[in-house]
């Protein structure tokens, strides 16, 4: 695997590379830069900014996975963290290890996310139920769920969007 420089342009947000680039190289490049915007200390302004850093990170996975995005009390990231990886349809999620992870980092608030590998985004009855169990869980140790993010290579939904949460 190449690594390629990236330099930074003039121009805000820009970017040049120092060589001729694949498409898996652009693809590792982009997952790369939106671990950079999900990295710990980073402030989370909009829910489509997370969004689109989520689908970056999920979408091109064969397999289940269900991550966390921990936040401090101002919407800061803490960390984000694969903890679970299933089959091509479900993963198994255990609320307690939700906690533990929630607890270790002292996070305030969190935002549940993981992919259909389908590539449809559509929450499935299992999704909503799983999420009112973390929610409750996750409210017990006063960490408040903010968002429960699908991902497909279709696009993503948003629980909090669509009045799931």
């Amino acid at each position: 695997m190449k690594l390629h420089k990236l330099k930074a342009s003039d121009i805000a947000g820009q970017y040049h590379i120092d060589s001729p680039v694949s498409e898996s190289d652009i693809l590792r490049m982009a997952q790369q830069l939106a671990r950079q915007r999900l990295a710990k200390g980073r402030l989370l302004t909009t829910p489509s900014q997370v969004i689109s850093h989520l689908q970056v990170l999920l979408q091109h996975y064969e397999h289940e996975v269900f991550a966390l995005l921990l936040l401090d009390s101002k919407h800061r990231v803490l960390g984000f963290h694969e903890l679970f990886r299933g089959t091509l349809n479900e993963a198994s999620v255990h609320p307690r290890e939700v906690v533990k992870l929630v607890l270790a980092h002292n996070a305030a608030a969190v935002v549940l996310v993981h992919n259909h590998p389908s590539g449809d985004p559509a929450p499935s009855q299992a999704d909503r139920q799983l999420t009112q169990a973390l929610k409750a869980a996750l409210t017990l140790v006063g960490t408040r769920t903010l968002d429960h993010v699908v991902v497909g290579l279709e696009g993503c939904v948003s629980f909090a969007e669509i009045g799931y949460l």
